[in-house]
């Protein structure tokens, strides 16, 4: 029985070493080292990762680094490094093939599953996102064309938003997804319009209630396909990540029955290079469950016949610096989360944040800005940057 013992993890560490040798290689031909002394290098401290890796690719990877069974002191250059040599379309492991099916086959983003991700992501906590993000809480990319610090590329976002909206006093307007109400205050406040806001987090609700109290502004408890009443304009700022591909034409209706026809829609969203693409594994089962990125293809095949593009504006490298800067303030503030949260959310986190600006900064992913209205601006629609 010893003897047999001892066979099988002999054949499990042979199997793992083989494992570690696939991954070094791999990682090699983007400049990365198994163990290597520079920043972007992996630091290994089990062989079991490779397995994991191999056999689920960034689902595998990210729970080792969430077990600490792996470093890396930069991992936004690690995963910079990662995507733009293509390694993770070099893994397709078969176990992940369920996760392309249900994306095709299930509708992910019911009325009846639009409730989870609030309840999992957006209610933290709002003491941990008012310690991560700036003083207005928007939790969507900045706008760093001329700025220098986090609050200054959040404020330039929102002007450039009510720049393109084309906003007078007076206007009503509604924001699908309205998270913290960023934008609500920032356009009552500078402009002068009345603002509705629909989300779907108990918390950011509660926390936008009391701090635009003084201003005239409606915050709702409210799936976006219950939204039937006209409105001067529309936004959506970093909501319709959550809306699927099964649901882009119905949004896209909701839109274009709660617009008054001479006005405009603004739509802020992430997006995808590939059209049949899913959503990474393991930001789907830790940071945003039932989540889907469209691509530019789906978001123009959901508006069609429905509304008239005006302008199209992609600024998907600002989200880079966005989340540098989150990761800087996540970190300084992390002493007061540490015994609430955990370290295993802390490796999490870090993971969540470094990731996504290694993957915008490598342009693996987007960041749009859609301008739509129903009939068309007489004489065209003016260039707004």
């Amino acid at each position: 029985m010893g003897r047999e013992a001892w066979n099988l993890d002999s054949a499990t560490s042979q199997r793992q070493s083989k494992s570690v040798e696939v991954i070094a290689e791999l990682l090699a031909t983007a400049d990365i080292q198994v163990n290597g002394s520079r920043p972007w290098d992996m630091q290994l401290h089990s062989a079991k990762v490779a397995d994991r890796i191999l056999a689920q690719s960034n689902l595998g990877m990210g729970e080792a680094y969430m077990e600490g069974l792996w470093d890396c002191e930069r991992l936004d250059q690690f995963f910079e490094r990662v995507l733009n040599a293509h390694l993770d379309k070099q893994i397709r492991p078969t176990k992940l093939i369920w996760y392309h099916l249900r994306a095709r086959l299930l509708n992910l983003q019911s009325v009846a599953r639009a409730w989870q991700v609030g309840e999992q992501h957006y209610d933290l906590g709002n003491d941990f996102y008012e310690a991560m993000l700036d003083p207005r809480m928007t939790y969507t990319c900045g706008y760093w064309n001329d700025a220098h610090s986090l609050q200054e590329a959040q404020e330039a976002k929102l002007e450039l938003i009510c720049r393109k909206l084309q906003l007078e006093p007076g206007m009503r307007v509604l924001d699908i997804g309205c998270g913290w109400g960023s934008f609500m205050g920032y356009a009552a406040e500078r402009y002068g319009v009345k603002c509705v806001g629909a989300t779907i987090s108990r918390e950011q609700a509660r926390w936008a209630q009391q701090r635009y109290a003084h201003l005239d502004l409606e915050f709702r408890l409210q799936d976006y396909r219950e939204l039937d009443e006209r409105f001067d304009r529309i936004v959506s700022i970093g909501m319709f990540e959550h809306v699927g591909r099964r649901n882009h034409c119905v949004f896209m209706e909701v839109a274009e029955r709660c617009l008054e026809d001479h006005g405009l829609f603004l739509l802020h969203t992430i997006g995808k290079n590939q059209r049949h693409s899913v959503t990474d594994p393991w930001i789907d089962r830790y940071i945003f469950p039932n989540g889907d990125l469209p691509c530019i293809g789906q978001i123009g095949d959901a508006a069609a016949d429905l509304f008239i593009t005006e302008d199209l504006h992609n600024f998907g490298a600002d989200y880079d610096h966005t989340l540098m800067a989150w990761h800087a303030n996540f970190e300084a503030a992390w002493p007061r989360f540490r015994e609430r949260l955990g370290e295993r959310f802390y490796r999490m986190w870090r993971y969540y944040l470094l990731s996504c600006a290694g993957a915008f900064r490598a342009r693996d992913v987007q960041l749009w800005q859609w301008v739509f209205s129903r009939h068309g601006v007489a004489g065209g629609y003016p260039r707004i940057s």
